[in-house]
């Protein structure tokens, strides 16, 4: 279903009539549409939302970058990165997939993480994500060294202060 109609086509309703269910049933089981698209397309072992939200939270504004870099080391090298690199050769195959991601991450991350910005919200977080995925590119996919080999607090220390500029400094 979400790779039909993508991440906002597809509601809890329409895919529990398809699996023929209640659709209080998938909200029981699965804890709602984003914890259901996580399992069943990105096959993520955590939900992104809440992670995130943990993460906007956790602490001084001024250590977000780090917090974030912290937080996406430790949960895919716990998971040796393997299910990252297979959610960006998916991504990278199939534009539905593709499609599909786009709409949960928009809907579901950077939107959240475009709220922290003073301005610009939208340009930060995709700035952000395009740091971090170009990260786990190059630590998870193509596994280059020093990067890929190097402890979550190294990392950390390299990356964290560009995310925080992208976060809540200037942009010129």
């Amino acid at each position: 279903m979400f790779t039909e109609q993508g991440y906002d086509g597809a509601t809890v309703r329409a895919i529990a009539r398809k699996a023929g269910v209640d659709a209080a049933m998938v909200n029981h089981w699965f804890g709602g549409k984003e914890a259901l698209f996580a399992e069943a397309v990105l096959q993520l072992p955590f939900n992104p939302r809440e992670q995130l939200t943990q993460v906007l939270g956790g602490g001084d504004p001024a250590t977000l970058g780090e917090r974030i870099v912290r937080t996406f080391l430790t949960i895919w090298d716990a998971h040796d990165g393997g299910i990252f690199a297979a959610m960006i050769r998916s991504v990278a195959s199939h534009e539905k997939v593709a499609k599909a991601l786009r709409e949960f991450f928009h809907n579901n991350v950077f939107g959240q993480l475009a709220g922290v910005a003073a301005d610009h919200g939208e340009i930060r977080s995709n700035l952000v994500a395009s740091q971090m995925i170009g990260l786990g590119v190059v630590r998870y996919v193509a596994r280059f060294d020093p990067i890929a080999a190097s402890d979550v607090e190294t990392v950390v220390k390299a990356v964290g202060p560009t995310l925080q500029r992208y976060l809540t400094g200037p942009l010129d």
